[in-house]
């Protein structure tokens, strides 16, 4: 019998300790080991890269909105599609009918973000208090829709996490209207950062709810 491929990666601690003793050390991250298999690898990287380019497709999107570039469209075209692939990477699990409605609700967080990146262009706060609140409503209708389907996801924990995203991605609006470059690149990079943790607990409940596909 063919022997599985174990894959271990050798990861830092994201938190460290910043006490600084009277002598002037610093804390600085311990390395941890931990071992995935393949069976969780062809889940769980398609997963990250599926959430960085959500990340990223948002950002294009917002830039050309935001500048009137002539890719507007296109870009919007190719986000959406992202939302797609969102939705197709849990229907193995969960069905072809979950995933069409998971893309749903995607899809409609996109076309929800674009309302708000045009009022806060124009300036229109009132409209953007408007539309933020349909975009938490969405948040919160695609937390329950995924709690639903999975125990392993804390509903608050995901919560947490929609809502994150949806305040990173208001400030990077913010931040281009301003014009202050740095913290747009910034918080950009956070977002990445923050969605691919993400898109590794969606895959790590994944995991946990069917570990007899993940030997």
């Amino acid at each position: 019998m063919k022997k599985q491929l174990i894959a271990c990666l050798f990861v830092s601690a994201l938190a460290f300790t910043t006490t600084v003793s009277s002598a002037g050390a610093e804390g600085r991250p311990a390395p941890q080991r931990a071992c995935i298999n393949q069976s969780v690898i062809q889940l769980k990287y398609p997963m990250q890269k599926l959430w960085i380019e959500h990340a990223w497709w948002t950002r294009s999107f917002i830039v050309s909105s935001l500048a009137g570039l002539k890719d507007q469209n296109d870009v919007l075209v190719r986000l959406l599609e992202n939302q797609v692939d969102l939705g197709n990477i849990i229907k193995p699990y969960y069905g072809v009918q979950a995933g069409n409605k998971l893309t749903s609700l995607l899809k409609e967080h996109i076309l929800i973000a674009g309302k708000i990146i045009e009022a806060a262009k124009a300036g229109d706060q009132a409209k953007v208090n408007q539309f933020n609140k349909d975009w938490i409503r969405n948040a919160d209708e695609i937390v329950a829709f995924l709690t639903s389907a999975n125990p392993n996801w804390n509903k608050q924990v995901l919560t947490d996490m929609f809502y994150t995203n949806l305040k990173l991605t208001t400030t990077e609006v913010e931040d281009r209207l301003k014009g202050d470059w740095t913290a747009d690149i910034k918080t950009a990079d956070t977002n990445e950062t923050h969605l691919i943790h993400m898109g590794d607990f969606l895959t790590d409940g994944i995991v946990k709810q069917f570990p007899n596909r993940f030997r």
